[in-house]
């Protein structure tokens, strides 16, 4: 592939600009996918070297989390650096190089854009703290102390403390909503959305494919810095360590989630559409507004592609109940907007183990992922059906763990290495010492040993992602939620007046669905074999039914 790609002759080629919708998404955590230099630590050549395993899986693209300059205190969301690759994970040729292979293999390619925020180590602040009437002054979020010398509001940090950080250089609190090394920028000044334009623009022009955008309700704060109120108890619902950060304590309606984001999407999305068939998905992270934001966020076609939230990254077991609300609270929220699903990530205790899934609940919860109206993101070591790793005090890396240790253990359990071989101490992630170390039990959960197996989770990923290819109501379809009882779940996907019926049983005991008007047949291919009649469909523990509609 050329240095550049060639923009201009690609938009003359016949894209399919609507590949997203209903894609599968595989993210990938470098640092944990697969080492090739023996430091310990996975980068670029690890993932080309292992690309094959995705679109054997069936994948259409992959999510690469940040890879860019990074001093690494929040492991390459504190990024110095957006247009270079940091050393540790290699080069911008190797970069190159991991294009050029997913496209071979028809994968499409989304990194990680970190724009709410930069490293203090970024040049872009290193000229900003010095002064308040430097180039830069006004490119992150300064403010001046209470008269007592305190900060200028409560706002707090996700990752503990004040959200506010004492400058000495300038007299002034900067604000950072993560780790005091990650100062927020000012999306306000629109010098700042300029040059991050300009930073999508340098990727794209590189032959991406699209971003994610981590923390995408985070861009924009209340320019007049008001107090956010507190927040009731009982609606301390946060994803992430709710029962020990007191950042769950407030009604978080000044410091994110801010109305001018909208322009700023739509500028962004207006700069996506110059290419052939870039796209985007934004992560939502709030607890109390997260489907109102991602529905707004995704609407009118003129900002985010798709957008996900956290209700199911919850700790909270998704039963039935569960499920027809998220749908239903989505569906009256936006009526064009597009949903990425996704059970886990880089982020959160992987759900095999939040969830507390045997075997048998992880594929039917699988099934489930695939079904529903919108985009899917797995992460790796998913699709093995991998459990949250133990990972000792001592080994820990996660600077949110470290904080809140013990009641809260980071997320270094759901970021160790991914075991591809079962006879390897490293489980031939690496041959060095890895930087957070490989669980032994996820040795007999391996890419090889499950290859081959029929029965295994990997294989009814596999077969789960192929079947849900061949039915496009599967990918592109509407959703109407049908009346069911107990702890199974029904809706219909329709496309073009093709329909497909989707029902789940998501517990251990019997459940019957009562069939829609019409005829139902299950579909050729269905991983599943439930019994049916006439009049219903009989589901087994954790067993699934999809069935097409017979042609009037």
């Amino acid at each position: 592939m050329n240095l550049m790609q060639d923009v201009s002759s690609s938009k003359t080629q016949t894209v399919d600009k609507d590949w997203w919708r209903g894609a599968v998404i595989y993210q990938i955590y470098p640092r944990s996918y697969q080492d090739t230099n023996n430091d310990g630590i996975g980068d670029l050549s690890g993932i080309i070297h292992r690309l094959d395993h995705i679109a054997e899986l069936g994948a259409d693209a992959i999510w690469i989390s940040p890879f860019f300059r990074s001093p690494m205190l929040d492991f390459g969301y504190d990024v110095s650096d957006y247009r270079d690759v940091d050393p540790m994970f290699g080069t911008m040729g190797d970069f190159d190089a991991l294009i050029a292979r997913a496209h071979d293999l028809g994968l499409k390619v989304l990194i990680d854009l970190v724009l709410s925020h930069t490293s203090n180590q970024h040049a872009w602040f290193q000229e900003s703290h010095l002064s308040r009437d430097n180039p830069k002054a006004d490119w992150y979020v300064w403010a001046d102390p209470k008269p007592d010398g305190s900060p200028p509001n409560n706002w707090l940090s996700i990752f503990g403390g004040p959200a506010w950080e004492w400058c000495g250089d300038r007299m002034q609190y900067y604000l950072h909503n993560f780790l005091k090394e990650q100062p927020d920028l000012n999306f306000h000044n629109p010098d700042v959305q300029d040059a991050l334009l300009d930073v999508a623009r340098f990727w794209l022009d590189r032959g991406v494919d699209g971003f994610r955008l981590d923390t995408i309700n985070f861009y924009f704060h209340d320019r007049e810095l008001r107090d956010n109120p507190a927040l009731a108890e009982a609606e301390r619902n946060a994803t992430i360590a709710p029962s020990v950060n007191p950042y769950n304590w407030q009604d978080h309606l000044y410091d994110k989630n801010q109305p001018e984001n909208l322009d700023f999407l739509r500028r962004l999305r207006a700069l996506m559409e110059e290419y052939p068939a870039a796209t985007a998905v934004g992560e939502v992270g709030d607890a109390q507004y997260g489907l109102e934001i991602q529905a707004a966020y995704t609407s009118d076609g003129d900002k985010m592609h798709m957008c996900y939230s956290f209700e199911f990254l919850s700790g909270t077991t998704p039963d039935a109940a569960q499920v027809r609300k998220v749908l239903t609270d989505f569906e009256n929220a936006s009526d064009d907007g597009w949903a990425c699903w996704a059970f886990s990530n880089h982020d959160v205790v992987r759900h095999a183990t939040r969830w507390d899934l045997g075997k048998d609940a992880v594929k039917l919860y699988a099934a489930l992922l695939m079904a529903l109206r919108g985009s899917v993101c797995i992460y790796q070591g998913e699709e093995l059906g991998l459990t949250e790793a133990f990972v000792p005090f001592e080994h820990l890396q996660d600077p949110y763990g470290i904080r809140f240790w013990p009641k809260f253990k980071g997320r270094d359990g759901c970021r160790t290495p991914m075991p591809w071989v079962t006879d390897n101490a490293h489980g031939g992630f690496s041959e060095a010492q890895p930087w957070l170390p490989v669980a032994v039990e996820h040795l007999t959960s391996s890419v090889e040993a499950q290859k081959h197996r029929d029965d295994s989770i990997m294989s009814f990923y596999k077969a789960m992602i192929g079947f849900r290819s061949t039915l496009t109501p599967l990918l592109k379809g509407s959703l109407s939620l049908i009346e069911t009882t107990g702890e199974a779940v029904a809706f219909i996907r329709e496309h073009d007046g093709a329909r497909v019926l989707c029902a789940f049983n998501l517990s251990g005991a019997e459940q019957r669905v009562t069939l829609p008007a019409g005829r139902w047949t299950l579909a050729e291919g269905c991983p599943f074999a439930p019994e049916q009649t006439d009049n219903e469909v009989i589901l087994p523990p954790y067993q699934a039914y999809f069935g097409l509609a017979a042609a009037d």
